[in-house]
């Protein structure tokens, strides 16, 4: 990996320092990840867990999914500075040096496990781990700058959470778990390939093989329809497999025609020969309140149907 020049000025305030750390966890993307989890223990625990649980699990998934996050940003620094949309992150900048970076994330990593081992149970705290490494060494080191398939593969560390939220409740797993983390698995590719048919240079001037970056846009917006036409057919499972009702099937098949519907006009577009990156940030937009309604209803289906 190239090391990076940064022309940043030497000192920060404190305020800067602090909000340079916090962006290193990537929060955002956080948000996404503990919006899967909550509902999950909603489904696991047939109504709301203590208070005290969804607290741990939610520190210690975010302190563990921040941590890889921080790593992935240490990592990538010499790519982050080639790309537009990257190029305000703090270690470009130069707000903290690589190795503080790197003490930081491994400090809210054992954190994290200590949170989830003492307080929740062990499974869900090596679940955190194993998605920590997957995402770290499988995606960040070794996927991402090799192979198109980065993210289709890559995503299973951002499907893990849903684990950790079940095995918090149940300190076990079973089909229903795995369902869900298939639907994140299966979400992932549709979600970014429409932010990255948005960045495409972006990632074509890092050389970054992104599906937009080494396939056509006909291409790239075809497997996002099939990746949303699968995702659709396997929400539908997770109705008998969770015993949840007529809210949660509605919703699911709702939500299936909508984010289908968006994927086919982005595909319809790109096949016309139009490359509609409107069309796209809005399936992109879409998704995100695809997944959260998509769990949501899930959680809520639970407390009315058992409450």
């Amino acid at each position: 990996m190239a090391l990076v020049t940064t022309t940043a000025p030497t000192t920060y305030s404190t305020a800067e320092v602090v909000k340079g750390y916090v962006a290193l966890t990537k929060p955002r993307i956080i948000e996404l990840l503990l919006v899967t989890t909550v509902p999950t223990m909603v489904v696991a625990d047939k109504g709301i867990p203590s208070l005290g649980l969804i607290l741990l699990t939610i520190i210690g998934g975010t302190l563990a999914a921040g941590g890889a996050n921080a790593i992935n940003m240490v990592y990538d620094r010499d790519i982050d500075a080639l790309m537009k949309r990257t190029q305000n992150r703090p270690l470009v900048r130069g707000v903290m040096t690589p190795r503080a970076a790197l003490l930081f994330a491994i400090a809210l990593e054992l954190v994290a496990f200590g949170v989830l081992a003492l307080w929740v149970n062990v499974l869900s705290a090596w679940l955190a781990m194993a998605a920590t490494g997957f995402y770290v060494f499988i995606y960040t080191m070794w996927l991402k700058r090799r192979s198109k398939q980065n993210i289709v593969i890559g995503g299973a560390a951002g499907a893990v959470p849903v684990l950790i939220g079940w095995s918090a409740v149940t300190n076990s797993l079973n089909l229903t778990p795995v369902l869900l983390f298939l639907v994140i698995f299966i979400w992932t590719p549709p979600h970014f390939w429409a932010l990255a048919v948005r960045y495409r240079d972006d990632y074509a001037a890092a050389d970054v093989p992104m599906m937009p970056v080494v396939a056509s846009l006909r291409r790239t917006t075809l497997e996002i329809l099939i990746y949303s036409v699968i995702l659709w057919v396997l929400t539908m499972l997770i109705g008998p497999s969770a015993h949840l009702g007529w809210i949660y099937a509605i919703s699911a098949t709702v939500l299936g025609a909508l984010f289908s519907f968006y994927a086919f006009k982005l595909h319809r577009d790109a096949t016309s020969g139009v490359a509609d990156v409107a069309q796209a940030m809005r399936l992109f937009h879409f998704s995100i309140t695809y997944l959260t309604a998509l769990f949501v209803m899930m959680a809520v289906d639970v407390l009315v149907r058992y409450h």
